[in-house]
């Protein structure tokens, strides 16, 4: 079959690679943070790096032969990637909820936004600020509120004992500490 007939990034996803799917029928609740940094994300690739690429793919497309044209392959692969990317940021942020946790009233029990202190069994202590799904980073203490952990922590009270199961399999917490900034 000629090439012109396949699709170039045949198996991608149209939006590009999996990202974190919200549960059906669930909004994208986010933080004024995370709102903040997807926003300033598209602003950058839709007036700065986009464009720059563009000028590129054109320079190259002037040079002739585009077959064998690295400059002009790649720039297109990128522009492509760029594209899905800012499609898919656009699509969360049309459908995001922010929540500001600051504003929380019921700061006696764990809602989205709060931050956490835990402690295990072995009385190791952690701290967990629940967020929105495209902020999670679980290296910096920044969890899904779908997760396991966060959706075991939701509603619990300072003294609370949480269980959950973990890829290592079950788990308990103790919750030691609740607050909202």
């Amino acid at each position: 079959m000629s090439k012109a007939f396949v699709k170039e990034d045949a198996g991608e996803d149209e939006d590009g690679p999996a990202a974190p799917a919200l549960p059906h029928g669930t909004k994208n609740y986010m933080t004024r943070r995370g709102y903040a940094l997807l926003k300033s994300e598209l602003e950058h690739l839709v007036k700065t790096e986009r464009p720059a690429l563009v000028q590129v793919v054109s320079w190259a497309a002037k040079n002739g032969d585009r077959s064998e044209n690295g400059d002009y392959i790649y720039g297109k692969k990128r522009l492509r990637e760029i594209d899905r990317r800012i499609r898919f940021l656009m699509k969360r942020l049309e459908s995001s909820v922010i929540v500001d946790p600051a504003s929380q009233e019921n700061t006696e029990q764990v809602f989205f936004g709060a931050i956490v202190t835990v402690c295990d069994a072995e009385g190791g202590e952690f701290t967990y600020r629940i967020v929105g799904i495209d902020e999670a980073d679980a290296g910096r203490g920044l969890i899904s509120w779908i997760s396991p952990l966060a959706r075991a922590l939701l509603k619990a009270r300072e003294g609370d004992t949480v269980r959950f199961q973990s890829p290592a399999g079950p788990r308990e917490l103790d919750v030691v500490g609740i607050r909202y900034e």
